[in-house]
């Protein structure tokens, strides 16, 4: 359908739109036309994705003077790839309904492991190893000896790229991972730099948060990006712990092992390139002379090597000559690394800032700031001039220089603490230094100054009114949409007690209470009995997973449990996670109904869908909040405390509960689905923590909802499921839920007269 948003005509690929659809449409409208910022929290499964699409193409073709690309971002590759799916969806009802309009270039950005068509590189299982091996055959070093050495290995799909695809024409069109690899083998050109030279005339880039939010890859693969873009980041209830990670580092002694390893490595190179090749490193040390700009050249082709985010004016500035020559930044490298390893032996935790830990330094080693500062960049250089193309040994002291180049360059935002003890085994000796930062607007401010408007949505954004103190910037537009339905397809209920009477709650004092664990397995108990298909439970923790767990096998709960579905748990190995959720949805697809045990912040919270029959309930047991003991976590919540005037207990809250409702949000992933949501904790049914849950859960959670026992909450989930029983057609949704263009014309009428007669407008749609 073609629809009027605020004047602007808009090519919709389906016949019909949800009215939350519109009204999202509107306000990403209205935010375009600010040249602004905005957040907007949609409920999950009402067509997010398709509505920002056409919305943004629609303007972007409209406008092409004011709006150049649409950069959107998106944390999963299943994401990515809904993403160009609906994409597609898009440019084939232009091409269908105005050809004229459809010389698009859309293109995917993945890694080098989801892109690779190589017959052998392709193989490997982990992504280092892939980007390795890749850089081995087409760093520029290797290609210029095959010219000498044809026995020297090479990737066919590389050269044919670099021998013609630049030049060659590519048809417009919407380019997935499966068409990049395609496309590749048709034309013998390689998938990954393919996509990397595409981003540049491309007008709608999709990749991962990492391409724009860490600076290491961003200033390799983002830079050309122009100001008249549009960046939108879905699912971004968590970009603020995003920024936090790309801007942290972690050195334990395993990391000063391997960073001591390369070093000695680096010496025998270097020696051995003194004796046959001298002008290769004297060329490099007048290239640094000239300043760091000289060097960067070859970045091209390698993101491994890409340096920390650097202010402009260092940009500008030469290498310092005390680490120009190679002798004497290995030199200071060793010097570095030996204070490393003298500041790893603590018996205590130990907390300080980047200006005291440089101090430090200064007084102990007589190692300065500024080197510090291009250790980064100095090691790229060094490894490119020596032409290393096995990458593998040197992880640990490209971490370690980045560390030196994150610390001399930000004082604030950032903290120190060194831990004698890692806390997953408190009683081994294992000390980690861990460069923190503190301030997630550090990462992000960039993003905001340097683009026109960016746009952060998701599902689970409430309480809104805290991203933009975290993340330090003033959107135009701030709103969230409630979901049209039909029929109550939604059942959130807060179970606070069990039919013992016992409150339960994953409070500290009580989680380990016998009779709040053996409440907590009979809700769990009850639900299998009572609802078909699939159950996913989500924990406030793996150990709290763990502990419970056990304690079910001591009380008969699990065996009770197996009589009605089979059981299944999620642990923090990935494979393991994998092998479990494969035979989950199995049991779930042969009738015979599943439970699957997860955890809050885990891999099946974020990333996995169960909808329909994979997720008729969700339960979540207890308030997910973060581990508070973290000197980490102290570290920040002090910080937003002195800097951002927020209070603690409201961040923490306010984080836990958006992970909570993250985690319920499995339960629904569309109209025509239908779910259970079950709060258990008694603490849920307070309004400063129900009032923080989003709007569109927030409607359906009356209070004949709120504060139930195990079994009020099963006899209101029989009825419930009983009428969810009932035949449910699309005719049903019509007029209500789902809109064809004429009943949205006629809604748009209705309000506008009730807006000109000074009536209260309807907000719901």
């Amino acid at each position: 359908m073609k629809i009027s948003i605020d004047g602007l005509l808009v090519y919709f690929p389906y016949e019909y739109i949800y009215p939350e659809q519109y009204a999202y449409m509107l306000e990403l409208k209205r935010t375009l036309d600010a040249k602004g910022h905005c957040l907007l929290e949609m409920p999950s499964g009402t067509g997010k994705t398709v509505t920002i699409l056409a919305l943004v193409v629609a303007y972007m073709l409209e406008n092409p003077h004011k709006i150049r690309k649409l950069v959107y971002c998106s944390r999963t590759v299943p994401e990515i790839e809904k993403v160009m799916a609906e994409l597609k969806q898009l440019v084939k009802y232009y091409q269908e309904h105005s050809p004229e309009e459809t010389n698009l270039l859309g293109v995917v950005l993945s890694s080098r492991k989801n892109t690779c068509i190589h017959s052998e590189v392709s193989r490997e299982r982990e992504g280092k190893i892939v980007d390795a091996r890749c850089y081995g055959l087409t760093a520029s070093y290797v290609r210029e000896r095959r010219k000498y050495d044809e026995s020297i290995p090479s990737c066919q799909y590389y050269e044919g790229w670099d021998l013609e695809g630049k030049e060659s024409h590519i048809p417009t069109g919407i380019y997935a991972l499966d068409d990049l690899k395609e496309f590749g083998k048709q034309r013998n050109w390689c998938p990954y730099f393919m996509a990397r030279y595409l981003i540049l005339h491309a007008q709608i880039i999709v990749y991962s948060y990492h391409y724009l939010l860490d600076p290491k890859i961003a200033e390799v693969v983002s830079k050309e990006i122009p100001k008249e873009s549009v960046i939108i980041f879905d699912e971004a209830h968590n970009i603020d712990n995003v920024c936090i990670d790309s801007m942290s580092v972690k050195i334990n002694r395993r990391t000063i092992e391997r960073g001591n390893t390369a070093l000695q490595a680096l010496e025998k190179t270097i020696s051995s390139a003194k004796e046959s090749d001298t002008t290769r490193l004297a060329t490099e040390y007048q290239k640094l002379v000239q300043g760091l700009k000289d060097v960067t050249v070859a970045r091209e082709n390698d993101q491994m090597l890409a340096n920390p985010v650097l202010p402009d004016e260092i940009l500008h500035e030469a290498i310092p000559g005390n680490i120009r020559t190679a002798d004497h930044f290995l030199r200071f490298l060793k010097r570095f690394v030996e204070y490393l390893k003298t500041r790893l032996r603590v018996q205590h935790v130990v907390q300080e800032s980047p200006a005291g830990f440089l101090k430090d330094c200064q007084s102990k080693v007589c190692i300065e700031r500024k080197p510090l500062r291009f250790c980064a960049e100095r090691l790229a250089s060094l490894l490119r001039t020596l032409e290393i193309t096995d990458m593998s040994e040197f992880g640990g002291l490209i971490v370690i220089t980045h560390f030196a180049t994150l610390v001399s360059t930000y004082t604030k935002g950032f903290t120190i603490i060194i831990e004698p003890f890692d806390d997953k085994t408190p009683t081994v000796s294992n000390p980690i230094l861990h460069f923190s930062c503190l301030d997630s607007s550090i990462a992000v401010r960039p993003i905001f100054t340097r683009f026109q408007t960016v746009v952060i949505t998701s599902g689970t954004l409430s309480p809104m009114d805290m991203y933009p103190k975290i993340l330090d910037f003033d959107p135009v537009i701030m709103s969230s949409f409630t979901m049209t339905l039909a029929r109550p397809c939604l059942l959130p209920m807060i179970v606070s007690k069990g039919n013992d009477q016992v409150a339960i709650s994953s409070k500290f004092e009580t989680r380990e209470d016998s009779a709040v664990i053996r409440n907590y397995g009979q809700l769990l108990v009850e639900t299998a009995k009572t609802v078909p298909d699939g159950i996913v439970c989500f924990f406030t923790s793996y150990l709290y997973l763990e502990s419970v767990v056990a304690a079910w096998y001591d009380q008969g709960i699990v065996d009770t449990l197996l009589r009605h579905k089979l059981l299944f748990i999620e642990t923090q190995d990935s494979a393991e996670t994998s092998y479990a959720l494969m035979n989950y949805v199995k049991a779930c697809e042969c009738g015979r109904g599943a439970v699957l045990l997860a955890v809050a912040r885990g891999r099946v919270s974020e990333g996995v869908d169960f909808d329909h029959h994979l997720g008729r309930a969700v339960l979540m047991f207890g308030i997910p909040y973060v581990y508070t003991q973290s000197r980490i976590l102290k570290a920040r919540l002090d910080y937003l405390r002195d800097h951002f005037q927020i209070r603690e207990n409201d961040f923490l809250t306010f984080d836990a509960l958006r992970h909570a409702a993250q985690c319920v949000g499995r339960a629904i992933r569309g109209k025509t689905d239908y779910g259970i949501m079950i709060f258990a904790d008694k603490r849920f049914s307070r309004q400063d923590k129900r009032g923080k849950l989003p709007k569109w859960i927030q409607q359906h959670l009356t209070d004949n909802y709120c504060n139930l026992s195990t079994e009020e909450s099963m006899q209101l989930a029989k009825r419930w499921l009983h009428i969810m029983a009932q035949p449910f057609t699309r005719e049903d949704q019509l007029g209500v839920s789902l809109l064809t263009l004429e009943q949205l014309e006629n809604t748009r009428k209705e309000k506008l007269e009730q807006q000109a007669q000074g009536e209260p407008m309807d907000t719901s749609s």
